[in-house]
């Protein structure tokens, strides 16, 4: 049976309480092509490389201690890309999808798949099955593969899903509240994210969790995402920590709020 192993002292080794950690941290992974184009590679190295990384910040993720952790994959957007790129890219995603297995199990990670699974290739539906089955009984960190996913058609499938249940009755219109929505999205059962990294110095949302971003914190790293290691996503983690969320609220509202929950 799976179990938590090799978790980190947070305290002693980012100086901050554990109650600190985001609860929940999203990443777009940005920069493989130009990491590649910086270092004289092929576009399908540096996604090649990108993969190598996303094992090593799952694993430190886990060890951190981090609850949930959600990763931009490959956008609905991303199709229009040249057909060699989507095919290396989706290989990459099967070799991923198996290779992995033995250290989510070590580190009692389950993964979800967020987006939708029409377009997807066979070979990968069939291992993202597996993996996720396979994973299905962990209770230690939620890894969210964000694969072919866009925030627009999650929120366009969400708005259909109600409106079917409003006409079959199921559901009133004075009924459809915020949480309503959020129960009809690809995240439902997930919090919200916390914290939101983007690396290679890009400042932009480009369609990723545009409902559940509402109220995260924004965190932009300079280095491409095959650079990215594990002191960067202890220093967010760190930045994190230090700042206030105020939630639209003044900030004697939200502690008064947190001291009487």
């Amino acid at each position: 049976m799976a179990k938590d192993v090799l978790a980190y002292d947070v305290k002693k080794l980012l100086g901050i309480e554990p109650e600190h950690l985001p609860r929940h941290i999203a990443i777009i992974m940005d920069g493989n092509g130009r990491w590649a184009q910086k270092h004289g590679l092929p576009r399908f190295e540096g996604h090649r490389a990108g993969a190598k990384t996303v094992s090593r910040i799952v694993l430190e993720a886990s060890k951190l201690g981090i609850q949930f952790l959600t990763l931009y994959s490959f956008s609905t957007e991303n199709w229009r890309r040249p057909r060699q790129e989507i095919d290396v890219l989706m290989h990459l995603f099967a070799e991923y999808l198996v290779g992995e297995r033995p250290n989510l199990m070590k580190y009692n990670v389950r993964m979800v798949h967020v987006g939708r699974e029409a377009g997807l290739s066979d070979e990968v539906l069939r291992k993202l099955h597996g993996t996720i089955s396979l994973t299905a009984g962990n209770t230690g960190m939620v890894l969210a593969l964000a694969l072919n996913y866009s925030s627009r058609v999650e929120i366009t499938d969400a708005v259909r899903k109600i409106v079917q249940k409003s006409l079959a009755g199921e559901i009133s219109v004075n009924d459809i509240e915020p949480q309503v929505i959020s129960q009809h999205l690809y995240t439902a059962g997930l919090p919200d994210p916390d914290l939101l990294i983007r690396t290679a110095d890009e400042r932009r949302l480009s369609n990723f969790l545009l409902w559940q971003l509402s109220y995260s914190e924004f965190y932009i790293a300079k280095v491409h995402w095959p650079e990215f290691k594990e002191s960067h996503i202890r220093h967010a983690i760190k930045n994190f920590a230090r700042r206030e969320r105020r939630f639209g609220a003044l900030p004697s509202a939200v502690e008064s709020a947190s001291q009487s929950g």
